[in-house]
């Protein structure tokens, strides 16, 4: 203590920090997780990567490198998926006790790729990996360190079959000419360049300034680029233009289980409807709204809860003669005896005449979710899906869409589709806007407003609207720049309706994909080394 007398408090602080850098490393991916929705504290998020990286630069081994990357990314992860843990509350054979748990094991897997970005920024640029112990960051440094995380966050939503839950450049979406860089560049390139500018503010603070207003003219330019001069598209410019209408019934993921649910839900939905127009109308329905089973030639015992015919019947009297439903439900397929074999995670569209006119099945589903991994292991183990039911779905053939008369090629996205980037619209077939039909009842409080951010964030990268329906919050229409033109709050019954917003031309996202992310990391390596060699 006397050591310290004469020594501000604060500098105490830091100095005690910078001497335990494994807990800052965990401080500062739990603080960094802020900058998402619900709180959207981005610049708080670019301070704490901004010293993370000082951290990770700083690390006298690589093996030392390697551990705050990953006790950065295990805090991180764990509070940005802190609302998974409710999911373990909805059935008995996912005990309660075990969701933070969960969250915190799906964290040390995920933090496995900061971990990699960590080791790669030193191993590639820092001077201690060389021995030198003298030499601070600089922008060699920071623009490997965007290259790296590029390269690992696309890892993260690519290995066993990805989870690119949060991006990193999610958080621009208040700042919302920053995130219309997206249009040009992608999702996991504009986390390299959020990178990049969280080590730029590392390198203002030093007084290094060259690289800093380099980075600053760098996204001036990309967010220049990215505007569109086009006088934009209005509902006005489309006289009677077809309308799309969302219905949240607000009934709960727990509530499935009871043997009321699905009149329950179909009549929480038909209170919504409406009254038909001259205007054709597109009715929405959250992912499973319709627990009753309307494909025929199923055996006869799987009609207990009413027959195809009369469901269908029912749910065309609400319909104006130019309106057409789109409903979340399942399908099921038999073997040869009759018995279930498999399912699917679909949406139907159902027309004014009672008829089917057509089926999307879920392609990118949900490991414990839709499936169970490993079933045999984890049913003797005596776990079993996060949610109710021990069907295992089947996947459905990928990125496509439904085509509806009066509305044209609607794309489907359902669920966590919406969340990969360059994997929700088929390019050989560009929709006129996305339908995301989800469930985010059982997403705690902080799950349904990240999604909602995620889906946001597609809208620019594609250029198109999005549609969101789900049963408890929130529901939403987004326009093609990401601007959210009504929703409905999360734990609210209602409707909302508007004309379908107008979609833009394709965006250089939209033509390339995510070579966009390869090219703009190769961009910055090559950045890195062209500054290495003028400091030579």
């Amino acid at each position: 203590m006397l050591a310290n007398r004469g020594v501000p408090r604060d500098s105490r602080w830091v100095n005690w920090l910078n001497q335990r850098p494994a807990l800052l490393s965990l401080l500062l991916g739990a603080v960094a997780a802020t900058g998402f929705a619900p709180l959207q504290l981005w610049p708080v998020t670019l301070a704490c990567f901004a010293a993370w990286l000082w951290l990770v630069h700083d690390a006298p081994t690589l093996r030392a490198a390697l551990w705050r990357g990953w006790l950065f990314g295990i805090a991180h992860f764990t509070i940005g998926n802190n609302w998974i843990a409710r999911a373990f509350s909805l059935q008995d054979a996912m005990p309660a006790w075990l969701g933070y748990p969960a969250v915190s094991i799906l964290a040390a897997y995920l933090a496995i790729y900061p971990m990699l970005a960590a080791g790669l920024m030193w191993r590639l640029a820092s001077p201690r990996a060389t021995g030198d112990t003298e030499t601070p960051p600089g922008g060699s440094f920071v623009a490997v360190a965007g290259a790296a995380w590029i390269a690992t966050e696309w890892l993260r939503g690519t290995m066993f079959t990805g989870y690119p839950w949060n991006p990193l450049g999610v958080i621009w979406l208040p700042v919302i000419d920053v995130a219309h860089s997206a249009r040009l560049i992608g999702t996991y390139a504009l986390s390299g360049i959020s990178v990049a500018i969280a080590g730029a503010g590392l390198l203002a603070a030093r007084r290094q300034w060259r690289f800093p207003v380099g980075v600053i003219a760098g996204v001036a330019l990309l967010m220049l680029a990215s505007i569109d001069f086009r006088a934009p598209a209005t509902f006005a410019d489309v006289p009677n233009a077809p309308r799309i209408r969302v219905i949240q019934p607000n009934l709960d993921q727990e509530e499935r289980p009871r043997d009321d649910y699905p009149e329950a839900n179909l009549a929480a939905i038909e209170r919504h409807i409406g009254t038909p127009g001259a205007v054709p109308r597109l009715i929405v329905w959250p992912e499973g709204a319709l627990r009753f089973f309307v494909e025929q030639g199923y055996p006869p015992a799987w009609y207990w809860k009413g027959r195809p015919e009369v469901t269908l019947a029912r749910i065309a009297s609400h319909l104006g003669p130019n309106d057409i439903v789109l409903t979340g439900g399942n399908s099921l397929q038999f073997d040869a005896r009759g018995a279930v074999s498999t399912g699917t995670n679909s949406v139907f569209a159902i027309d004014a005449k009672a008829r089917l006119l057509g089926r999307y099945d879920k392609a990118h589903l949900v490991p414990w979710g839709e499936y169970l991994p490993a079933r045999p292991l984890m049913s003797a183990l005596g776990l079993s899906r996060l949610v109710p039911g021990d069907l295992d779905f089947q996947p459905g053939p990928g990125p496509a869409g439904l085509n509806l008369p009066g509305f044209g090629l609607v794309g489907m996205d359902i669920c966590y589709e919406i969340i990969f980037s360059g994997h929700t619209v088929s390019r050989a077939h560009r929709p006129a806007f996305i339908f995301n039909p989800s469930n985010d009842s059982w997403y705690g409080r902080w799950g349904p407003v990240e999604h909602l951010a995620m889906a946001r964030l597609r809208a620019i990268e594609e250029g198109l609207p999005i549609i969101r329906a789900t049963p408890t919050g929130v529901s939403a229409i987004i326009d093609a720049d990401g601007r959210v033109l009504a929703s409905i709050p999360a734990k609210t019954d209602g409707a909302i309706e508007l004309p379908i917003p107008p979609a833009h031309a394709a965006t250089l996202f939209a033509r390339v994909g995510n070579l966009m992310a390869a090219l703009v990391a190769a961009g910055l390596l090559v950045l890195a080394v062209a500054i290495r060699q003028r400091a030579r």
